[in-house]
């Protein structure tokens, strides 16, 4: 009878054992799904390699989503994987290779690396901004550019700490970049290297860069009021996403933005200076352009206005429908047409123009930028040319010294066709069509490094590095056009347009930098047709005269104490 017990006894405690171990065993294949998951997105193999059904058969991540209890709910990154179909060239037959969905990060070789969480697509604001919203999922703008949603116009107030005026938020795009011009992604670029070449890291990651918002704002600079994005393009990029290029004028250079946009095709900062009056006619302008004008320009063309402030305006619209109104009259002549009798010239003010330089850059979004004059066109494709060597990283680019990418610039005879290319570039230098910039005024200030050995030199397609110069030797006074970055050293606001040397204090602070500069090849900047020549000018020669005093005995020996004196380096 006891044995009996006994037997009885064993068989209940392994018939327990039995029962905990399917359970157990149960438990763990249903939690290990999550895992193998994760296991599969670090090591970079395609989700519908996945192979984890009973009977073997191949399943993606919808498998897990669904057959989990309460689906979505109990595993939400799971949601965001049930919805991605098989990319980079391993989709099943016939499934359909579709874009991730938002929050969903792609590593350079194009497979799934990471997942965000569903609430991803949100303002593109920094991290203190309160003013930061969710955007409308539903809002895309196509093509290159992240999409963008306008916030409604709020209130203005002035500029407080950590107390940003109005937002512009934006949904974000589950590629890495795109060029301006619709080029291609980052991404795309490393998959198609992937099999020939070494893996390329990230462009954000290369550049180290963080997004920036741009928030309609007023702040108060020195002596002149800034209404910062007053007029926000329509398309907002990211850092790692293009170039912007950074100009300013007023209303009466306005005629020069079309035929920049057409060559540019990407993002554009412009600082307009409108004291007293004029502010109301560079509105009008402004409208004129985006009603009247090319699409692209309410694409891609952010508007800062400033104004000294014994200059303001006697009254400035706040909300977005009373800037954009009236409607313009697209069949009258433009507003800058008649533009002779302007405030600054019957107050004879002079032009700030290092203000509206510094204002326009340091409002760029994107890591790269190039602050130039707006008369001066760039040769087509110089965005997606730089950011592919960028991609590339060519030898040049990973030298450890700071570095900046100058432009050759050349003038053209009037009425003569801006060059496609340096190949047609070449031909109009060689027929007197065409020569290097100022070269009637002053050809040691713009003329680059070796130009005789880039002239000669045989276009190639691409953009690459010609030579790398330094501002020392013949070239001392050269005021190079470059593309640069926010760290490089802003331009001195004491200075004037009407004074000239406006750029001769960042030269010598570059020199001093030990900067180097990286001649580009197979892109350069032409001035609006019409070559220069040398007139006299006595008023402003008086002028000239003190701005070379105070850069003498005030600037000059103030840079010396903040940054040094190297051998060779003038302003």
């Amino acid at each position: 009878m006891l044995t009996r017990r006994n037997w009885l006894l064993r068989l209940s405690v392994v018939l327990n054992v039995a029962v905990l171990f399917y359970f157990g065993s149960y438990l763990t294949i249903r939690n290990g799904n999550l895992e193998n998951v994760e296991e599969v997105q670090v090591s970079g193999r395609n989700l519908a390699s996945i192979d984890a059904s009973p009977n073997g058969e191949k399943e993606t991540a919808a498998y897990y989503y669904n057959s989990g209890p309460g689906g979505s709910a109990s595993y939400p990154e799971l949601a965001l994987l049930a919805s991605i179909q098989p990319i980079a060239g391993q989709q099943q037959q016939g499934s359909s290779v579709q874009t991730p969905v938002q929050g969903t990060t792609l590593r350079d070789d194009g497979h799934v690396m990471r997942i965000k969480p569903k609430s991803t697509a949100v303002a593109a604001v920094e991290p203190s901004d309160p003013s930061g919203s969710a955007a409308d999922p539903s809002v895309v703008v196509a093509g290159s550019g992240s999409a963008a949603a306008i916030a409604p116009a709020e209130p203005w107030m002035l500029e407080k700490k950590d107390a940003p005026t109005q937002q512009q938020t934006s949904t974000t795009t589950t590629t890495t970049t795109t060029t301006a011009s619709g080029g291609t992604s980052a991404v795309a670029a490393a998959m198609s290297n992937a099999g020939a070449t070494s893996q390329v890291r990230p462009l954000r990651e290369l550049l180290g860069c963080q997004d920036k918002p741009n928030r309609r704002r007023i702040a108060q600079r020195g002596d002149y009021w800034v209404l910062y994005n007053y007029v926000p393009a329509r398309r907002w990029f990211r850092c790692d996403e293009s170039i912007t290029y950074t100009t300013h004028a007023d209303f009466t250079f306005l005629d020069n933005l079309e035929p920049l946009l057409d060559r540019w095709r990407g993002p554009i900062s412009v600082a307009l200076y409108t004291p007293g009056t004029d502010f109301v006619p560079t509105l009008a302008s402004i409208r004129y352009l985006r009603q009247c004008g090319s699409p692209l320009v309410a694409e891609y063309v952010t508007f800062h206005l400033y104004f000294g402030s014994g200059h303001v305006p006697k009254s400035v619209p706040h909300a977005d429908h009373d800037i954009n109104a009236p409607v313009a009259n697209c069949s009258a002549p433009p507003p800058w047409v008649n533009s002779s009798a302007v405030y600054k010239g019957r107050k004879k003010l002079l032009y700030p123009v290092n203000v509206g330089r510094n204002v326009a850059r340091e409002s760029a979004t994107t890591h790269y930028v190039l602050p130039s004059d707006i008369e001066l066109y760039p040769s087509p494709g110089v965005i997606d040319g730089f950011m592919d060597m960028v991609r590339r990283q060519d030898p040049p680019l990973r030298r450890p010294k700071p570095m900046v990418f100058p432009l050759p610039i050349f003038e053209l005879a009037s009425r003569m066709k801006l060059p496609a290319d340096k190949r047609e570039l070449l031909s109009m230098l060689k027929n007197g069509s065409a020569i290097t910039f100022h070269k009637k005024v002053c050809p040691d200030c713009h003329t680059v490094p070796k130009f005789k050995e880039w002239a000669s030199a045989k276009p190639k397609p691409g953009v690459s590095v010609f030579h790398t110069g330094k501002r020392t030797g013949y070239h001392l006074h050269w005021e190079p056009i470059f593309i640069g970055t926010h760290s490089d050293p802003l331009y001195d606001e004491r200075l004037s347009w009407e004074g000239k040397m406006d750029k001769m204090t960042q030269g010598y602070t570059l020199c001093v930098l030990d900067y180097e500069f990286h001649i580009l090849d197979n892109a350069f900047l032409t001035h609006k047709p019409g070559i220069k020549t040398l007139k006299k000018d006595p008023a402003r020669q008086v002028l000239a005269s003190k701005t070379f005093n105070l850069i003498k005995k005030v600037i000059l020996p103030e840079l010396k104490v903040l940054y040094g004196v190297k051998k060779g380096c003038a302003v």
